[in-house]
């Protein structure tokens, strides 16, 4: 079965460290996506202000409560055409790796983005320049996450730099790191106005190309309106998931799905919905 989490964010939204932490386990969530800057209003975690101290502080903190980062949340943009934006999103990924070090997370997720500096939408970012800009950037964060030992976790998005199945294969290959693994949201991967059976055709190729690389779970369901994704509760959109729980059943077992855009009241519904889709997957 999956380990259910969800985003820390969508749970409260910033309160002091111990506040918030004190209220994810008295909701009795265990596994969370933890974005520093969404969740604790009471320290600044800007590029600079790190130490093992306080990174070693915040891990005592989570498991005085008994909760798990199962990813650190830091969604950067590595191809910001900008050479200096670009820098700044790297050194601010690279500290988050420090972080993730001493608090024990399971890695550190971002996605791939897009090649404009304020992450717009743009043919650009299927360009031979982007793609290789991605490869520049990943091979920093690669040699920093090998050198520490903490593990970066990439996710696709169809209008992002790695935006298919094909391309993750490709990105994986090229970057040729062990250190990089795969956060998978099939809702990402959906295209406005793919059917279901390409959907399910999507996730069928991500597992028979890099299914060994896939360690964490996204799990949303969305709607497109005028091609911009919105979530919506799960089972009331666009996106299958008959092929990547029936995937998951046979060759995941417990492995961590974090629930997105749900919330305290949902929660409970949301896991249930995935459970008894997981089953109907799985000929259960």
């Amino acid at each position: 079965m999956i380990q259910y989490g969800m985003r820390a964010h969508d749970f409260s939204g910033p309160k002091p460290l111990t506040e918030f932490l004190d209220g994810l386990a008295a909701g009795g969530i265990r596994h969370i996506q933890l974005a520093f800057e969404k969740c604790f209003s009471d320290y600044d975690f800007s590029t600079g202000h790190y130490s093992e101290g306080f990174a070693r502080y915040i891990g005592g903190e989570l498991d005085r409560r008994g909760l798990r980062a199962d990813v650190l949340g830091c969604c950067i943009n590595p191809v910001c055409p900008t050479e200096e934006l670009r820098r700044h999103e790297l050194a601010r990924f690279v500290e988050r790796l420090r972080y993730a070090k001493h608090i024990r997370a399971g890695m550190v997720g971002t996605e791939t983005g897009r090649y404009d500096d304020a992450m717009a939408v743009t043919p650009l970012t299927q360009s031979k320049e982007c793609w290789l800009t991605l490869l520049r950037s990943f091979e920093t964060i690669a040699e920093a996450a090998e050198a520490l030992g903490v593990t970066v976790g990439v996710e696709a998005v169809f209008n992002h730099t790695v935006s298919s199945p094909e391309r993750m294969a490709q990105f994986l290959g090229e970057l040729r790191s062990p250190a990089v693994e795969v956060i998978l949201d099939a809702a990402n991967l959906v295209f406005p106005g793919e059917s279901r059976a390409a959907q399910d055709e999507a996730v069928e190729r991500a597992f028979d190309r890099f299914g060994d690389r896939i360690s964490v779970l996204h799990l949303k369901d969305c709607v497109f309106d005028n091609g911009v994704q919105r979530c919506v509760p799960p089972g009331e959109g666009v996106v299958s998931f008959g092929a990547l729980l029936r995937r998951v059943a046979r060759e995941k077992p417990e492995i961590t799905g974090l629930l997105e855009e749900s919330s305290p009241a949902r929660f409970a519904a949301d896991c249930a919905f995935f459970d008894s889709e997981t089953k109907k997957a799985a000929g259960l």
